[in-house]
């Protein structure tokens, strides 16, 4: 127990905000995510600052937008020196800790351009995205050499699943009648239970970790953030039992779609349904096969994090502890006939956002519903302030979310921001689309959602009329929609010209920067009575500044 409290924060990869009870799924009953809900905020207008893993939370965990921080997509390093929660966190006798998943590639380049050893604690850290890494476990890796950077093999191995490659023979592939290992990669084998015990498989042993995490720190007076980051419900799409057979094709939604979407005659959006994983899940017998997989995901997490509250409970740490339940992106599951992510419509970019602050602070708001626009940027100076940070708004571009969880004045914005780089794609290649110009961003405001396609004509949908997003109005010659437009291309040129990289002048700094005349740099100044009556001081107390010999 500390002064100062702890914060949990659960982010589950590719977790649909719609697929929890809470959030109206009629079919998925969630209830220990549903129960913190009740404890805490929800917020029903949350988005993330990237529609895929990496970049996603490399924002989060930083506080800045892509365009700021540079990690643009999967596989591009956050560079040495980018400043994370972590690194604020520690200057104040805090600490962050990893639990799970990052999705991190770190900055070898940098570092041996800086001189710094990737195995001494400076370059951990740095290559663990500003975590200690308690347990990183990133997963999605099929046919890899076992994964020098996870125990979860050795665990699996330890317990009598050995192969070359545990993770994806056990926990990720299945049997089929005949005993036949067969991958679940293939969506076609959705429906396979996991050839591993549930008590085994990888939600269960991010679990297991996040509690002897906190047993470790049971007696330490430092407060922490553990991020517990599960891989799943991302795909492989495959669980173990008993979740593998809970949901058939009666539980799966109605897809939503319509024919003139998947006729479109926007290049853009034409490349993105004509890619493999778009084209698989337009297809009704993959989405019904896939979707009740996932649901059981979904169903086998609410269960572990329903393990984990209790613990809490009994340890006395859920009194002291503020719990957040985040998700980094959506999945589409045939929605819009199209499959994964990597887009802006809600399944996608609006993800499900949960705060429960135990302090009494918060009492007045437990069980609410937030509509404020919100971003996942805005945990990390959360969490700060949470921690006694001070604000750093020439580092951190998230706005504090504490007001609306304690219910005071203080926190506004008018838009989310989302980016996407997506010149490593199939649509980039089709479209001999070049890598500086193969980059998309989204911009809200609670009503009309904006996107800029570099090079391609805009899309734009009004989700007060079409809360659906079918009909695209980006070419719409309507007043309405013409003015919406021009407003929302000029607020976003504001946000991309704004100051985002001068993160090393902290106001003090700037002050004595800006005052060139207090280091006797004298511009403009005709003679001593000039001087003197702007800044106040005889000239002759100016003391003259040394030269070298």
């Amino acid at each position: 127990m500390t002064n100062r409290p702890n914060v949990l924060w659960i982010m589950a990869d590719q977790l649909r905000f719609d697929y929890l009870s809470c959030y109206g799924h009629p079919h998925l009953h969630t209830p220990h995510i549903d129960a913190l809900a009740k404890r805490g905020v929800q917020f029903t207008s949350a988005r993330v600052q990237s529609p895929v893993c990496g970049p996603s939370r490399m924002s989060a965990y930083t506080g800045r937008y892509p365009r700021s921080h540079g990690s643009t997509w999967n596989g591009i390093p956050l560079r040495v020196g980018e400043p994370t929660l972590g690194d604020h966190l520690r200057e104040v006798g805090a600490k962050a800790v990893l639990v799970g998943k990052t999705h991190m590639v770190a900055d070898q380049h940098g570092l041996a351009w800086l001189g710094i050893d990737p195995d001494s604690e400076i370059g951990v850290r740095v290559s663990q995205c500003g975590f200690g890494a308690f347990e990183r476990d990133d997963g999605l890796h099929p046919d890899s050499a076992r994964q020098n950077w996870s125990a979860y093999d050795d665990y699996l191995v330890s317990h009598g699943f050995s192969s070359a490659n545990p993770w994806g023979d056990f926990a990720n592939s299945g049997l089929d009648e005949d005993g036949d290992l067969l991958s679940g990669w293939l969506l076609k084998n959705s429906r396979l239970k996991a050839n591993v015990p549930e008590e085994h498989s990888e939600t269960a042993y991010l679990t297991d970790r996040a509690i002897e995490f906190m047993k470790s720190e049971m007696d330490s007076d430092t407060p922490w953030v553990c991020h517990l980051s599960y891989i799943k419900p991302h795909w492989p799409y495959i669980v173990p039992a008993p979740y593998h057979d809970m949901y058939d094709e009666s539980h799966v939604v109605d897809p939503i779609r319509n024919a003139a979407e998947r006729d479109t005659d926007h290049p853009l959006m034409s490349a993105y349904l004509n890619a493999r994983v778009c084209k698989s899940f337009a297809r009704d017998e993959v989405r019904t096969h896939v979707i009740p997989a996932y649901m059981g995901l979904i169903k086998q997490l609410d269960d572990n994090i329903g393990r984990l509250f209790a613990w809490m409970d009994d340890n006395g740490l859920s009194e002291n502890t503020i719990i957040v339940m985040s998700s980094d992106h959506g999945d589409y599951m045939g929605d819009h006939w199209m499959g994964d992510k990597d887009f802006y419509h809600e399944m996608a970019v609006k993800v499900p956002l949960i705060v429960a602050d135990p302090r009494p602070l918060a009492d007045g708001t437990r069980g609410a519903k937030c509509d404020a626009l919100v971003e996942m940027i805005d945990l990390a100076p959360t969490f700060m302030t949470a921690m006694g940070c001070a604000p750093k708004p020439h580092v951190i571009e998230g706005r504090d979310l504490t007001p609306l969880l304690h219910g005071t004045d203080g926190f506004s914005r008018r838009y989310t921001i989302s980016e996407h780089d997506y010149s490593w794609s199939e649509m980039a290649r089709v479209l001999n689309v070049p890598q500086e110009d193969a980059h998309t961003t989204m911009i809200f405001d609670g009503r009309y959602k904006f996107i800029r396609c570099e090079g391609f004509d805009p899309i734009m949908f009004d989700l007060d009329a079409d809360p659906q997003e079918l009909n695209d109005i980006g070419r719409s010659s309507l007043p309405n929609h013409a003015d919406a437009r021009s407003r929302l291309e000029a607020a976003m040129l504001q946000w991309a010209t704004r100051h985002h990289a001068r993160i090393t002048a902290t106001p003090k700094v700037w002050g004595g920067i800006s005052n060139a005349s207090n280091v006797g740099i004298l511009i403009g100044y005709w003679d001593a009575v000039d001087y003197e009556a702007d800044v106040g001081k005889p000239f002759d107390t100016l003391k003259p500044v040394g030269r070298p010999n």
